[in-house]
C-alpha cells in the first residue's frame, strides 16, 4: 500500500521518535484520509516490565471534524519475529464530552514573570467509549462497627489520558501538549 501524504511537521515528529515511523505514518495517514490537520501531538513512552523494555507511541491529531487517536505497541514473543500493533480511533468532535487540561507549575508564586514553568501536563479526553470503576469497601463513622457496609466507588470516563513532563519529555513537548489540549477544548466545546 502506498503511504498517504502527511503534513511535513507531523511526519517530521513521527520520524523524530524513530519508532516504526513508516508504519505509524501510514496508519495515521489512512485515518486522516486527506482531511486538514489543525494540531497534532506525539507521545512516545517506554515501560519497563521485568527484564524488558516495551515501547508505546500515541499520535493525537485534530482535524476540523475529528479527533484521531493512534496507538502503536510492539510485541516480541521469545523465539518469534517481532510484531507491532497499530490502531487508530476516529472520534467526531461533537461526541467529545470532556477535555481536561491539568498543569503542574513550579514556583507558582512567580507565575507571569517568566520565572515559573509548567513542569508536567495531563490531557484527559472523554467521549463515552471506556469507563473505569474504582471500588472500595464502604465504611461508616463508627470505629467500633464491624458490619458489612458494601462497597462505594466512582465511575469515571477513561477514554484517553496523556501525561508529559519536562523531565521525561522535554519542555517543548509539554508546551505542545498544552497547545493541543487548548485547541481541542475550543474545537470540542466552542462555537456551537
Amino acid at each position: 500500500m502506498t503511504s498517504l501524504a502527511l503534513p511535513a511537521a507531523l511526519r517530521r515528529d513521527i520520524d523524530a521518535c524513530g519508532y516504526f515511523p513508516d508504519l505509524i505514518a501510514e496508519t495515521v495517514a489512512m485515518a486522516i484520509a486527506g482531511e486538514e490537520v489543525r494540531e497534532h501531538v506525539i507521545h512516545h513512552e517506554a515501560t519497563f516490565a521485568r527484564d524488558e523494555i516495551q515501547r508505546h507511541m500515541s499520535v493525537l491529531v485534530l482535524t476540523p471534524t475529528r479527533l484521531i487517536v493512534g496507538h502503536t505497541d510492539e510485541s516480541d514473543a521469545p523465539g518469534e519475529a517481532g510484531q507491532a500493533m497499530s490502531t487508530t480511533e476516529s472520534v467526531r468532535l461533537d461526541k467529545v464530552t470532556s477535555v481536561a487540561l491539568t498543569r503542574v507549575v513550579a514556583h507558582p508564586e512567580r507565575h507571569g514573570s517568566n520565572r515559573s514553568a509548567t513542569v508536567e501536563t495531563w490531557l484527559s479526553v472523554g467521549w463515552g467509549t471506556a469507563r473505569r470503576v474504582d471500588l472500595e469497601p464502604a465504611h461508616c463513622g463508627d470505629p467500633e462497627c464491624d458490619a458489612d457496609h458494601g462497597y462505594s466507588g466512582t465511575l469515571a470516563a477513561d477514554d484517553l489520558t496523556v501525561r508529559m513532563s519536562a523531565a521525561a519529555d522535554g519542555a517543548d513537548n509539554v508546551a505542545r501538549l498544552m497547545a493541543f489540549a487548548t485547541a481541542l477544548q475550543v474545537a470540542a466545546g466552542g462555537g456551537r
